[in-house]
Formats: structure tokens, C-alpha cells, sequence
């Protein structure tokens, strides 16, 4: 898994980029990268400074304090996922009659996760730093979660109600935790691929063809999870049976 490089070589090895916009450029992608190896606690301005290429005063101009800058780093990936996210959204908010047709809905929901997915894919270092966020609860991100955008909530609770009283949803569970548990689900694959290397040695991965099934397989696991195609049938014991 390697990440889309945001950087030029030649402005690694300068570590300057001479105007202010790309120096923000610059230096948030130093710190995505110190927040990734050590989490936000155990981070220090200095490495992220040096790594940068720029004085720690300049930072402190750019952003306030580690906290902003941390909060920037995650903004940006949040206006990235939000422009993946919307474009797997758009179809669904366009046209809410998908909510209650079948085999559209399903191809929503798995595009859905595919997008998830391939972003997580794309971008170690983001996940990494969730990692971190999971194992110290989620503390700091609590902290700034005012900064992310909540706007699509609504829209899409409304589609999914829509989706549970057509039949196509199998609980009416919390639409907004449902969302989340997609890209989780991808989170935690991911994650474990280190210990899935030990548990299956020789076997390869990541490679785009590994990572393909693995996504196709995180699609069919969750998909299946939370969503009731309505061809099946409930037998005479409560029990669901796609073969009739």
C-alpha cells in the first residue's frame, strides 16, 4: 500500500517551497506524516518543522499550535473524503427513488464502501492516524469534531428510513452508525494486514490484484450485513432462505 505522493522529490530534498501556499502544503503533509508515526500525543512541532524544512515560528504563524495543525491535517482529509463521499452520495440525494428500488440500491451501498475503501488504500498515513484516534478513544478528535462537516446527515438518515420502510434495509438501526461501520470494517482489514502476513506467510496481500478481492469481499461481508434483498423468502422457522 503506497501512498499517492503529495510532494515532489526535488521539494523533499530542498524542503522549501517558496510561496505561502505550497509552504501550507509542505508542511501539513510533514505533519500528517510525524502524526501517523507517533499520534498526536507523542508528536513534536520540531520534527514536524524539520521534516518540513521550515522554522517552527513559521508554523506557529501558519497554524497557532499543534492542535490547529492537527486539526488542519484532518480537515484535509475529511474535504477529501467528503468529495469521494459526495460523489457516492449525489446519485442517492439526486434521486431518493433509489432508496426504494432494489438492485440500485445495493449497487449505492456497495459503491459506497468501494469508495471507502480505495481512499484507505491511497492513504496510509490517514489511516494510522485514526488508528491512533481508536486507541486513545478518540479524545483529541472529540475535541475538534466541530470542524468537520456534518451536512450530509440528514439527507441521508431521510434515504435511509426510506430504504428500512421499502424492505431493503434489515434494521432500522441508526442510519448514521451503519455509515460508519463500512468504512471501519475496511479500517480494521487494512490495519491487520501485518498480522494477517503472519498468520498467512507467503501469501501476497497487497498487491492491486490482493487488494481488489479484499475489497470485493468487504463489500459482499457488509453489504449482505445491511441489506435485505427483497427476493428472499422467510421460512416457516423465522429463518431466511435466498434459495426459494
Amino acid at each position: 500500500m503506497r501512498e499517492k505522493n503529495r510532494v515532489s522529490e526535488n521539494n523533499r530534498k530542498t524542503g522549501r517551497i517558496h510561496n505561502a501556499e505550497g509552504a501550507r502544503r509542505l508542511i501539513l503533509d510533514a505533519a500528517e506524516d510525524v502524526f501517523a508515526n507517533d499520534g498526536y500525543a507523542g508528536a513534536r512541532v520540531d520534527e514536524i518543522a524539520a521534516q518540513a524544512g521550515y522554522n517552527k515560528g513559521l508554523l506557529f504563524r501558519y497554524f497557532g499550535d499543534k492542535l490547529n495543525l492537527y486539526t488542519e491535517v484532518l480537515k484535509r482529509a475529511d474535504q477529501e473524503t467528503n468529495e469521494l463521499r459526495s460523489q457516492a452520495l449525489s446519485p442517492i440525494f439526486i434521486d431518493e427513488s433509489i432508496a426504494i428500488d432494489a438492485q440500485r440500491f445495493r449497487g449505492f451501498l456497495e459503491n459506497m464502501i468501494r469508495v471507502n475503501f480505495d481512499y484507505l488504500v491511497d492513504h496510509p498515513r490517514v489511516l494510522r492516524i485514526l488508528q491512533w484516534e481508536m486507541a486513545d478513544q478518540w479524545k483529541t478528535y472529540a475535541k475538534i469534531s466541530a470542524e468537520f462537516s456534518q451536512e450530509e446527515l440528514e439527507p441521508f438518515n431521510r434515504v435511509c428510513r426510506k430504504a428500512y420502510e421499502a424492505g431493503l434495509l434489515r434494521s432500522n438501526f441508526t442510519p448514521i452508525i451503519q455509515l460508519t461501520i463500512a468504512p471501519l470494517i475496511c479500517q480494521i482489514y487494512l490495519a491487520y494486514i501485518p498480522i494477517y502476513r503472519i498468520a498467512s506467510p507467503g501469501e501476497d496481500l497487497t498487491s492491486p490484484l490482493a487488494l481488489g478481492r479484499a475489497r470485493e469481499f468487504m463489500i459482499d461481508l457488509v453489504v449482505s450485513g445491511i441489506f435485505r434483498d427483497p427476493t428472499e423468502e422467510i421460512t416457516s422457522h423465522g429463518e431466511i432462505d435466498a434459495n426459494q
